[in-house]
């Protein structure tokens, strides 16, 4: 075990008080304890729907310190399900029902809406996208291209009348969560902007209790969430030049530069100890550029031990 491995949580396997069941995502470990849910981020990293091989340190801690700064400053748009943060990797908020769809909200013709664009598609998710437009470019107003929550393999675009015909979500429902959505990726790029930063893309998701509806998981993490540098950005679009982002893209690339992007029979090429490091250490970056707060690189030593322990301090009240 190499020292990055010993100094991450690639997995967790804790059996708490209470607790009913486990899921292990993508990211995030989601342990069900009566009527709450104790999610633990991990230090997994995944991209084109595939976890990569190796863990970066500090990430986890990341993810749920900014989802927890995001969650405090936006409950007052709508009810969120998080109810403490008792370890640097743990939040721990209401068992909610979630609807099995993401509300992906966009601003900017990038990733994959650009490559749908392309394509030579003038439409995403039912949503007509306007002629003349190049990479980059922000939309007229932002718009919502959601897609169908998958627990295994790709996440798959639909649109939000696929999604009402289904019967996936009530119209009604999707009423508020559009609503919700807008006004939180309103708030979300007013607040990047305070940083310098343009709030490119994001992704939310929300969950029913007792008839309430909730924002739930993470919101405006770099997981979810594309961030462009403010400063330039018109000059650099004027000229054509690639712009300056924080997010998870730069991995998406490297995979993409060393032949992976999740298709079959494509293998998944090692991560060296340098690119592991880079990572984490943009991860810390966009933590301190998003929120304005220091990082504070908590001991990684012992974490397994400082997760559980601090999970059971909290449960027992």
């Amino acid at each position: 075990m190499t020292s990055i491995e010993k100094r991450t949580v690639s997995r967790t396997n804790f059996n708490f008080p209470g607790q009913t069941k486990v899921y292990h995502g993508k990211v995030r470990d989601v342990y069900f304890i009566n009527d709450l849910l104790v999610m633990i981020a991990s230090d997994r990293i995944s991209a084109f729907d595939h976890i990569l091989p190796r863990p970066i340190p500090y990430k986890g801690q990341v993810l749920n310190q900014i989802a927890a700064h995001f969650l405090e400053a936006t409950k007052d748009i709508c009810p969120n399900w998080l109810l403490a943060t008792p370890d640097p990797n743990v939040a721990v908020g209401h068992r909610c029902e979630a609807f099995p769809v993401e509300m992906v909200v966009r601003g900017y013709l990038t990733g994959h809406a650009w490559r749908t664009y392309r394509s030579g598609l003038r439409e995403l998710c039912g949503v007509a996208l306007p002629e003349g437009m190049k990479e980059h470019d922000r939309f007229p107003q932002p718009i919502i291209t959601p897609a169908t929550k998958a627990e295994e393999g790709h996440d798959e675009d639909i649109s939000k009348e696929e999604i009402i015909a289904q019967g996936i979500v009530s119209a009604e429902d999707y009423a508020v969560l559009e609503k919700y959505t807008l006004a939180l990726f309103e708030r979300g790029t007013k607040m990047a902007a305070e940083r310098g930063l343009i709030l490119v893309d994001t992704k939310y998701e929300f969950g029913k209790k007792d008839g309430q509806i909730y924002l739930i998981d993470e919101i405006h993490t770099p997981d979810s969430s594309r961030y462009f540098h403010l400063d330039g950005y018109a000059e650099r679009q004027a000229k054509g030049l690639e712009q300056k982002h924080l997010s998870k893209e730069f991995v998406r690339e490297w995979l993409i530069d060393h032949g992976f992007q999740g298709r079959d029979g494509e293998v998944m090429p090692a991560m060296p100890d340098v690119f592991v490091e880079e990572v984490s250490e943009r991860y810390i970056q966009l933590f301190e550029l998003v929120t304005g707060k220091t990082f504070e690189r908590v001991e990684t030593g012992q974490i397994l031990e400082r997760i559980e322990k601090n999970v059971r301090g909290y449960l027992e009240g």
